[in-house]
């Protein structure tokens, strides 16, 4: 009696390896959007957190911190930190968060990331994240 060999052909290989790759190419771009745009997403969440946090040290200190950092460590009388869990995480993207106070017209502080390029300006990801 002869055994049949079962298995699959090279050929049968190569087909779906081909197939995996057209998926592949139509869902990959649509997926790394999604990534960039969840980055925007988080980048204002924790811009928010920070809001929370510089008003509790508005209302302890009379005045906004002239650095992030003083939201987690601060030697000042007044003081009832930390105002952050856990150090100032920088932006997705890996870059520190802009901050200045007072801020530009008038404004008492300011707050923003640079997106994904880390300088000012940009279009899409790379746009400025500003919190008003």
């Amino acid at each position: 009696m002869r055994m049949k060999n079962s298995g699959f052909t090279l050929v049968e290989l190569l087909i779906v390896i081909v197939i995996i790759g057209l998926l592949a190419s139509l869902v990959a771009p649509e997926m790394f959007s999604k990534v960039d745009s969840s980055r925007q997403k988080t980048a204002t969440a924790q811009m928010q957190m920070f809001q929370t946090a510089l008003d509790t040290y508005r209302l302890d200190m009379g005045r906004y911190p002239k650095t992030l950092n003083e939201l987690v460590q601060s030697s000042e009388n007044g003081w009832d930190g930390p105002y952050l869990p856990k150090s100032v995480p920088n932006d997705p993207w890996g870059n520190p968060y802009v901050y200045a106070a007072p801020g530009t017209n008038g404004k008492a502080y300011e707050l923003k990331s640079l997106g994904a390029d880390g300088q000012p300006g940009g279009q899409e990801q790379d746009a400025d994240i500003i919190h008003e």
